[in-house]
């Protein structure tokens, strides 16, 4: 696909086996999102990477391990190639600079349509975290 991406790719696999490495790629893919840039304010695409997040946060939590390794290496080298501010059209660049991040993404995303469907549903069905009370 890309020089990047592919180099990318190579990252994602050694990142995945790490969880301290993999919670420090979604820390950083979300304060990115959080950032306020403009060109990161789309509601479709912040939501796609939202999804992406949670679905590699589960996996790596060993909550939700129902997608094929395939995806999971897709969705890690997409947001490797998210959070890396030097690919192929510099994220510092105004307007454009995150237009190669955005197509990425999408094109990941559409690639595992499947598994993100699975994943939301699974995580739309499952009961919501309870806090633990004390008894005294």
């Amino acid at each position: 696909m890309n020089p990047v991406f592919d180099k990318a790719a190579l990252k994602a696999e050694r990142c995945i086996e790490s969880p301290r490495k993999t919670k420090k790629l979604l820390d950083a893919a979300m304060k990115i999102l959080s950032s306020g840039n403009p060109a990161l304010q789309i509601t479709e695409f912040s939501e796609k990477v939202k999804a992406l997040v949670r679905m590699l946060r589960c996996y790596a939590a060993r909550e939700y391990r129902d997608i094929p390794w395939q995806s999971i290496v897709l969705i890690t080298t997409a947001l490797i190639y998210f959070v890396s501010p030097f690919d192929a059209i510099a994220d510092f660049i105004p307007l454009i600079g995150f237009t190669d991040d955005i197509a990425v993404i999408s094109l990941v995303f559409s690639a595992i349509t499947h598994d993100v469907n699975k994943f939301m549903a699974w995580e739309a069905a499952k009961p919501p975290a309870t806090e633990l009370v004390s008894e005294r």
